[in-house]
């Protein structure tokens, strides 16, 4: 507090100050109103409704589309007004305070204090004249290292202890029929926040039983189906989208009758402990292309002695944490869709990762993975994902709802039976064929483990809406010898970013060429997929091959014309498709998994997780039906079985799932 108080009256003092030069001075004045605006948050008691909305406008409508050309924030702009020489460290120093709003409503005076100490130390480099590019960039490394353990500890606890979340009171006892109720986050409240609640307040409350009732039990199943001991865990995560309180909080009763306490903490700001995704409770971002430009700023600081200092302060949290860490039961994520479609803007202005820092990122991914599943094991875990439309997805959003809500609860034992079949004839191929049908240019032979007795064992799982959500697919993880050929879709968004044209070649089951056609330049679009496909890798096996049966859900998408705004989950039901990454068994592969025939799953590795090697990413991309011309399971000798012909399921006892097709 004392340094606080300090902080303060130097950023004041700021205001009144002219020594250093234009075009810095006014950067500068604007970040100290920033930081003080910020500070009188934080310090207003008994922080009132309306206020907390007038100031949440007022703090995020410098990042708004709209002014976002003249944005400090913008690295364009700002290479524009300082130069080559401080343009990303002052745009990077923006980003960082921008998440202070959060910090302030939230009550979390250290975060605030340490990040005015880092803008007044930058200050204080132009103030005393004649700055270098390193100096500053050194001022922001030492940050960076002396507070990154303070910053992981706090991040862990948050996850872990349900004891620091105010989200929890938000949720469980405040006023939800009062839309004003979302400002308390501190996150930007758009119309999707706000009309949702509304919408939810609208539903009869056994409704809202209802929908939380088939998101606790896919979560509960989790264990049940999997044979997993649940009687030592007490806590579960849920994920969720703000304005879908009504149904956290019924989840959260219905999660407490089953002995779990729910844990809810927000999506990440700063860059320390920011991660490929945001992971929390989230809302609408006021800019994606804000986000996007600053996904990489750790670039000004990412070494391999900042790697390893940060690497030691996780394993340092999770030891501190490893009780609370043993009992976390795993995720319950609630996932939205129906955000205007985004496409980036690639800016040479932006931070982004050398050769060298984007091999050392790839090394954190996996060690970091390495030490969270150290101390949360995934065979001790369950998890359940599903997803809901937002309002801007237009003006059937309350129609598409009703409509995602029954694919959600579609009957499980109508899908057992017929996707039995499926699996039955995939079991007697050595490889599957999947053909593109007109402009799409996928020709794909997916290779099968051998089985060594096929009356008690299976290659695919029989996917039934347990932990993932709605039902309709069977998955397997592919022999990758073998696996070859191409993959290709016209249009496809992972992780809320748009690929347009995305063609993949695959040999023995690794990306060997890629490319797109989001830009125009050629080295754009594969820097492109290796950053935001492959995570900086050079490749990447396939993990996963599936066929999605969940024709009711591709109707419905063909309806209201949202097939392209549908998120991977439910999307991965609406055709084949293929992950990148680890397969779905990843780190489980040791726990023995059954059909509802009794037969066991026996592909559940490749030749890396074999030897303990993954890679902490599995993205879905599918090809729709109207992309597909068929599959064909290819047995000993040659023999063919046709699954799909011309977009239709063709195997008998599968026919009936072309209804909602015609």
């Amino acid at each position: 507090m004392e340094r606080h108080f300090l902080n303060q009256e130097r950023l004041k003092a700021i205001l009144q100050e002219d020594s250093v030069k234009e075009p810095f001075l006014d950067y500068f004045r604007k970040m100290a109103e920033r930081l003080l605006f910020a500070d009188e948050v934080y310090g207003t008691k008994d922080k009132q409704l309306f206020q907390l909305k007038e100031w949440n406008k007022e703090w995020y409508e410098q990042i708004l589309p709209s002014e976002y050309d003249v944005c400090y924030g913008n690295p364009d702009y700002a290479r524009n007004v300082f130069g080559e020489e401080f343009g990303d460290i002052l745009c990077f120093l923006y980003a960082e305070i921008q998440g202070c709003f959060v910090y302030a409503v939230e009550g979390q005076l250290f975060e605030l204090t340490i990040m005015n100490e880092l803008f007044l130390e930058i200050y204080q480099l132009f103030l005393e004249g004649d700055v270098q590019r390193k100096t500053a960039k050194q001022v922001i490394f030492d940050h960076m290292r002396d507070y990154s353990q303070e910053l992981c500890y706090n991040r862990v606890r948050e996850q872990l202890d349900p004891c620091v979340s105010s989200a929890s009171d938000i949720v469980m006892k405040e006023d939800l029929d009062n839309t004003d109720v979302l400002y308390l986050y501190g996150e930007y409240v758009s119309e999707n926040e706000t009309k949702m609640l509304s919408f939810l307040n609208s539903l009869p409350k056994e409704r809202m039983k209802e929908i939380a009732k088939t998101f606790v039990d896919g979560y509960h199943d989790g264990f049940i189906i999997n044979n997993i001991d649940m009687s030592k865990k007490t806590t579960v995560n849920i994920r969720y989208h703000l304005g879908f309180e009504p149904i956290i909080r019924e989840a959260a009763l219905q999660f407490q009758e089953i002995g779990l306490t729910p844990i809810l903490y927000r999506g990440t700001t700063g860059v320390i402990t920011r991660g490929m995704s945001k992971v929390g409770y989230i809302s609408t971002s006021p800019n994606p292309q804000f986000e996007y430009d600053h996904r990489f700023d750790q670039a000004l600081f990412f070494n391999k002695a900042f790697m390893s200092h940060k690497l030691e302060s996780y394993r340092n949290a999770y030891e501190k944490l490893k009780e609370e860490a043993a009992a976390f039961a795993g995720p319950a994520c609630m996932e939205t869709f129906g955000e205007l479609p985004f496409t980036p803007e690639n800016k040479e202005t932006a931070l982004r990762l050398s050769e060298k820092q984007q091999k050392l990122s790839v090394e954190y991914q996996n060690e970091s993975g390495r030490i969270a599943n150290e101390y949360m094991k995934p065979e001790e875990r369950s998890f359940t994902i599903i997803a809901y439309p937002i309002p801007e997805i237009g003006e059937n959003f309350e129609a598409i709802f009703e409509e995602v809500a029954k694919v959600n609860t579609l009957d499980k034992e109508k899908y057992k039976k017929i996707q039995q079949h499926l699996i039955d004839a995939l079991d007697q191929g050595v490889e599957v064929h999947i053909k593109g049908a007109g402009e799409n240019e996928t020709d794909l032979y997916v290779a099968m483990h051998e089985l060594e007795d096929a009356e008690k064992e299976t290659n695919f799982e029989n996917c039934l809406a347990d932990v993932n959500i709605p039902v309709g697919e069977v998955f397997t993880s592919p022999k990758l010898n073998g696996t070859s050929g191409v993959l290709h879709v016209s249009e496809v968004y992972l992780r809320d970013l748009k690929f347009i044209d995305l063609r993949l070649v695959f040999k023995d089951g690794m990306i060997t060429e890629y490319s797109c056609r989001n830009f125009e330049s050629e080295e754009d679009n594969k820097a492109y997929i290796k950053q935001n496909l492959l995570y900086n890798r050079e490749t990447l096996p396939m993990g996963e091959f599936a066929i999605g049966t969940n024709t009711t859900a591709y109707a419905m998408a063909q309806k209201f014309g949202i097939l392209y705004q549908l998120p991977i989950l439910i999307v991965e039901k609406m055709g084949p498709h293929f992950a990148v990454g680890d397969t779905c068994y990843s780190h489980s592969e040791a726990t023995e998994l059954h059909n509802p025939d009794g037969k066991e799953i026996v592909a559940k590795s490749n030749c890396f997780s074999e030897k303990g090697e993954y890679f902490n990413c599995h993205t879905d991309i599918t090809i729709p039906y109207e992309e597909l011309d068929s599959i064909c399971v290819i047995g000993l000798g040659g023999r063919k079985t046709a699954l799909i012909k011309e977009g239709k399921f063709v195997l008998p006892g599968t026919e009936i799932l072309n209804e909602p097709l015609t």
